[in-house]
């Protein structure tokens, strides 16, 4: 019987989600969708209100732009405690997505009181941007990192899916299931798609179903303890 379980997202997070596979009683294949390239953000100067993380790749730009004392919002709980572990001391989680993360801010902080330094991928956070400037707030965004997708999954996960040993796929993203198809060669796509998808958004759900999964499930809540919520325990 199929027990093995894909996780296709990046460092950091990849290594304990992993580990969190391995401990319920899975098989996990590492197959990162996206390689990440850090980007330098010089130390800023001003006065900022607030840094607004979307995502734990920008913690480094982050640490490197701002003094640890500047107050940090992030998207969730694995950015929030990767900010602390950088230095940072003053940290809220969103506990959610960038709508999440947007509310967040609306409720704790007027828009009064300070530019924002939004920091997130190349391509990412102009949303949420336009989100907090239409709510008022002042919002200096700067590129803390590029993701690109891999060019190819690796020969082992081929391997894998052509045996019929994987049972699951976990996609972090809608991005990262985007790339993660890209990469996979056509020829083992019918098998990838015989799995269950398990994906933190619709947006993700939508890019499998038109792949051709059948069984796709969407996490309750977009992060990685919800997705390992729905994989549960194997037996």
């Amino acid at each position: 019987m199929a027990h093995g379980v894909i996780v296709t997202r990046p460092e950091p997070g990849l290594s304990e989600t992993l580990h969190a596979v391995e401990a319920a009683g899975w098989k996990a294949y590492a197959s990162p969708s996206l390689d990440i390239e850090a980007r330098t953000v010089r130390p800023l100067r001003g006065q900022f209100a607030a840094v607004v993380l979307t995502s734990g790749q920008a913690v480094p730009a982050a640490r490197d732009a701002v003094p640890p004392d500047i107050p940090v919002y992030a998207v969730g709980d694995r950015t929030a405690q990767r900010a602390q572990a950088a230095g940072f001391t003053c940290v809220f989680s969103a506990q959610g997505d960038a709508e999440a993360l947007a509310a967040l801010l609306r409720k704790a902080l007027p828009p009064q009181a300070g530019l924002l330094l939004l920091l997130s991928g190349a391509g990412q956070g102009m949303a949420l941007a336009a989100d907090l400037r239409h709510a008022g707030f002042r919002v200096v965004r700067r590129v803390a990192y590029k993701a690109q997708s891999v060019r190819e999954v690796c020969v082992e996960v081929q391997s894998a899916l052509r045996k019929k040993v994987i049972s699951h796929i976990l996609f972090f993203s809608a991005e990262s299931a985007r790339g993660w198809l890209r990469a996979l060669p056509v020829a083992l796509r019918k098998y990838a798609a015989a799995t269950t998808g398990i994906v933190m958004s619709e947006a993700a759900e939508d890019i499998l179903r038109h792949a051709g999964w059948q069984d796709v499930r969407v996490a309750h809540h977009p992060n990685a303890a919800a997705l390992l919520h729905l994989l549960g325990k194997r037996g």
